[in-house]
């Protein structure tokens, strides 16, 4: 009897281990290399000035901040709180803000997140612009920009508000999309006011 006692032990013993075993080689494997939560950076930095320049070596555009960080996998950069300065066909600097900013590696593409400021200060043969909306696409080397969200145009004498922007910077012009409003002043009115 006790040796059929071990013998029914040992099977039973060969059978958990079998099991464990059985359990082991396919459970659902993870992988080491997942992340969960934000991309880590490569570097980040301080209160900074970035130039990015075209293949002529002219500034196509300009971001300070309060904090930059650089993406390791595709080497994008991420900027909280951005002043930035955009630079039009004819030189001029489009200066503004917006709540964060995303950049690609090449500097291509440069997307205002948020609340979005632009302006261009007025000069002999052009006038000063204004230019508030949300979530401003640019692409700084083409000098061109687009946005889907509502978006408001001052010049000396109009506002203009309207839905969807597209901008080209080399023809200096900017176009609203839909939903079009005007506000028009006279030049006597607005003399008057000074």
């Amino acid at each position: 009897m006790e040796r059929r006692y071990w013998a029914i032990v040992f099977v039973l013993g060969l059978l958990v281990v079998g099991t464990e075993a059985l359990l082991w080689l396919v459970r659902e494997r993870t992988n080491a290399q997942t992340f969960a939560g934000p991309p880590r950076s490569d570097y980040t930095l301080s209160e900074f000035t970035l130039d990015a320049l075209d293949g002529t070596g002219k500034r196509t555009f300009q971001v300070t901040g309060p904090r930059l960080a650089r993406r390791g996998d595709d080497g994008s950069i991420f900027v909280d709180a951005p002043d930035y300065k955009l630079v039009d066909g004819a030189g001029h600097p489009w200066v503004g803000k917006s709540e964060s900013a995303w950049v690609d590696k090449e500097g291509t593409v440069m997307k205002l997140l948020g609340h979005v400021e632009m302006h261009r200060a007025g000069d002999e043969g052009t006038e000063p612009v204004d230019v508030v909306t949300r979530d401003l696409t640019t692409w700084p080397k083409q000098k061109k920009m687009e946005t889907a969200a509502a978006a408001t145009i001052t010049q000396p004498g109009s506002i203009l508000r309207g839905t969807g922007l597209r901008g080209d910077l080399n023809d200096k012009t900017l176009e609203l999309l839909s939903d079009v409003s005007s506000t028009l002043q006279s030049r006597h009115a607005r003399e008057g006011a000074h």
